[in-house]
């Protein structure tokens, strides 16, 4: 197994993607991680919060749309969910650049 901080940071900030192109921020962290999992170092780990991450960022969203009705509450919650996707793969990918693990907040763990 190689060691590539680089390549972690790139799955980290790709689920970015969704922002940029609309979507992507799911599938290109799993293509990535199922292509190279046990060929670098810790991108296996990695792989697995960010999925993990990213599956309760859209569970959390798909709950705030019925709490649209219940006076605006699915609003604020899915501002706050679009908030936390954005800012944290960019504290992560940060971490990853240098070689730090770190976990995401609020995050289910699906795939262990």
């Amino acid at each position: 197994m190689r060691k590539d901080n680089q390549l972690l940071l790139i799955t980290h900030l790709s689920q970015l993607l969704c922002y940029v192109t609309g979507f992507g921020g799911l599938i290109v962290p799993i293509i990535i991680w199922a292509v190279n999992k046990d060929k670098v170092e810790g991108l296996d780990a990695h792989g697995k919060e960010i999925i993990n991450f990213q599956l309760s960022m859209i569970l959390f969203a798909l709950i705030c749309i019925p709490l649209i009705l219940l006076v605006g509450l699915g609003i604020l919650g899915l501002i706050v969910v679009g908030i936390i996707s954005f800012v944290f793969p960019i504290i992560n990918a940060i971490n990853a650049g240098n070689g730090k693990f770190s976990r995401y907040p609020l995050t289910i763990r699906f795939i262990k």
